[in-house]
């Protein structure tokens, strides 16, 4: 466990750094923000669509992994939902459970992928990412209408569809999946461009995830806060675990999904309750904690499927 912690004692220590400087006003919030929308619209395109473009994909590898990774997270999803309905939490409060329970930060599960496993396993992250995104938006975003009875949005389906056809990650994602898919290769210039932007990706994105940490919001229920890291930390990697063991995925495979499983819940999270109507305080709390749980909890799953192997 102690060469798994040291491995990714940096990526902590880089949210760590972030949530410091914002906190302390260096240099200030708005360049945070837009260091937001940097990665959001530049820097993590361009990693994704050189890793999906460059990965060595075969209609067997892509199956199994959405058996696996959606799987996995759809179990998650019922569970935080299903409990949180079970003991009789409000609406919002039962949104933020499920995302706490279901929704995955990527991009920490994308730099330890890197750390520990390389360039294959960030390959394998972009793919998992490719799998995730799409199928976390169509599912979250409409249950948290219902859930907040947001009468308003009546065409729930056509403003979600409408979100992911201009999100650029996804849309990074279809151009290297497409380029795959042609055999194109390598493109000189286009190909050494997005490395270099993807390479810058990684450090900024950690230190942002830390700057949008909301240590003051930490307060909140008992019971929420443990259904959710019940679901994130037990039921999506447990379910992943043995849907990959059935599906015969390898051991880096394995590993790489399990990442995913894993991870804290995504940042993102707080912005999508506060702005459905939701419990934002309490989202933001499961954030944050889940997120300093992960670098214990991470390594320790990490452990415990490698002796499966």
């Amino acid at each position: 466990m102690l060469p798994v912690l040291v491995s990714i004692a940096p990526i902590f220590i880089l949210i760590v750094l972030g949530y410091l400087l914002r906190r302390n006003g260096i240099p200030n919030v708005e360049f945070w923000n837009m260091n937001d929308k940097l990665v959001y619209w530049v820097l993590m395109p361009a990693l994704l669509f050189h890793k999906t473009s460059t990965i060595e994909l075969s209609a067997e590898l892509v199956g199994s992994y959405s058996v696996v990774i959606i799987g996995g997270m759809a179990t998650a999803l019922v569970f935080g939902l299903g409990t949180a309905k079970a003991v009789g939490l409000p609406g919002g409060s039962a949104g933020s459970v499920m995302q706490g329970a279901a929704r995955h930060n990527a991009f920490i599960a994308l730099s330890i992928a890197g750390s520990l496993f390389g360039a294959e396993g960030l390959s394998l992250g972009a793919l998992a990412m490719a799998l995730l995104i799409p199928v976390t938006n169509l599912s979250v975003v409409p249950l948290m209408v219902v859930l907040n009875k947001r009468d308003s949005e009546r065409n729930v389906l056509a403003m979600v569809l409408r979100d992911l056809a201009r999100n650029p990650l996804i849309v990074s994602v279809l151009a290297g999946v497409s380029f795959n898919v042609l055999g194109a290769g390598e493109v000189p210039v286009l190909h050494d461009t997005t490395q270099l932007l993807g390479n810058a990706a990684l450090p900024i994105v950690l230190m942002c995830v830390g700057a949008n940490l909301r240590l003051r919001a930490m307060q909140a229920a008992a019971l929420p806060l443990v259904l959710s890291i019940c679901g994130k930390f037990l039921v999506f990697p447990l379910v992943t675990v043995l849907l990959a063991q059935l599906w015969g995925l390898s051991e880096l495979e394995t590993m790489v999904a399990l990442l995913f499983a894993a991870s804290p819940t995504a940042s993102a999270s707080y912005t999508l309750a506060r702005q459905m109507g939701g419990d934002a305080p309490l989202m933001a709390a499961i954030t944050t904690i889940q997120t300093g749980l992960a670098f214990l909890t991470l390594p320790l799953s990490l452990l415990l499927v490698e002796q499966l192997f």
